[in-house]
């Protein structure tokens, strides 16, 4: 997110919460948006409405090499300029790895302009020790790293040990952050069930065994879930797979500008509104 001079909004209308506004660091409370297509003119115009309020931008899956060069050019320098991390999807790196490629990948990402790399292991299998390496030689080439835990074959739910293990290891690489997955559609994967709620047991396990949550970003592209992770975690948790049209709104729940998340206002007491 990158920080803007509040219009003439009264302070606490502008951010009721009191700790949005004032504290954006690129540290609490990021925002990690899903990009599974958007031409040039619908970027710009998205990054000039809510480019403000995201901190990383994701090219879904394998989506980055469909694009003209120019047209993938003008879109990550345009990030850039915002001040925002653009990466390709980790299932790109995966292809990379399976087609014995990944030095190939890594060139061309940093010549095209990318300063981000997600590394996974949805789909194939990573040791760790190869993990590890993908994780430095990606912060060797000046890329900002993050990482993502769990499986996206439907039914894939969290071992919270390992979980816990994986972001340890992850985090001391060098990764920024570690992200939960839960694909594009947050349905019967990851934290999600087959309704796409959350399954409760499985965040209170993960809360348990990870030392610092901070550190992990929640895939929820859905509003319920969102909502959910927000009630129960906080303004500043960390928030990705959002899809473009809900980035707006979803800052708007972190500020408590929504009646979902309305409680947020620091000064707002029910009582207030019966004097």
């Amino acid at each position: 997110m990158r920080v803007i001079a509040p219009p003439d909004w009264h302070p606490a209308l502008y951010d009721p919460s009191g700790t949005r506004a004032d504290n954006r660091n690129g540290q609490t409370g990021l925002t990690m948006v899903i990009d599974k297509g958007m031409g040039p003119h619908a970027f710009a115009d998205f990054l000039q409405t809510a480019g403000a309020h995201i901190d990383i931008i994701k090219l879904a899956f394998g989506t980055s090499v469909l694009y003209p060069t120019d047209l993938l050019k003008s879109k990550l320098q345009l990030a850039r300029s915002s001040g925002l991390i653009i990466m390709p999807g980790g299932t790109l790196l995966e292809a990379a790895i399976a087609q014995h490629a990944v030095a190939s990948y890594l060139d061309t990402i940093c010549e095209l302009g990318f300063n981000g790399l997600e590394v996974s292991d949805g789909t194939i299998e990573l040791n760790r020790k190869r993990r590890t390496e993908l994780i430095k030689e990606g912060l060797a080439r000046g890329l900002h790293v993050v990482t993502e835990y769990g499986k996206k074959e439907a039914g894939a739910s969290i071992d919270a040990d390992e979980l816990a293990f994986t972001a340890h290891c992850d985090l001391d690489a060098g990764s920024a952050l570690v992200t939960v997955e839960a694909r594009e559609s947050g349905i019967n994967v990851g934290l999600f069930d087959e309704l796409g709620n959350c399954r409760q047991q499985s965040l209170q396990q993960v809360l348990k065994s990870v030392p610092d949550s901070s550190k992990l970003m929640w895939e929820a592209p859905l509003k319920g879930q969102q909502v959910e992770l927000l009630q129960q975690l906080g303004a500043e948790v960390h928030l990705g797979n959002i899809a473009p049209a809900d980035a707006m709104a979803l800052e708007a729940m972190r500020r408590g500008l929504r009646s979902d998340t309305f409680k947020f206002g620091i000064k707002a007491d029910v009582f207030d509104y019966m004097i």
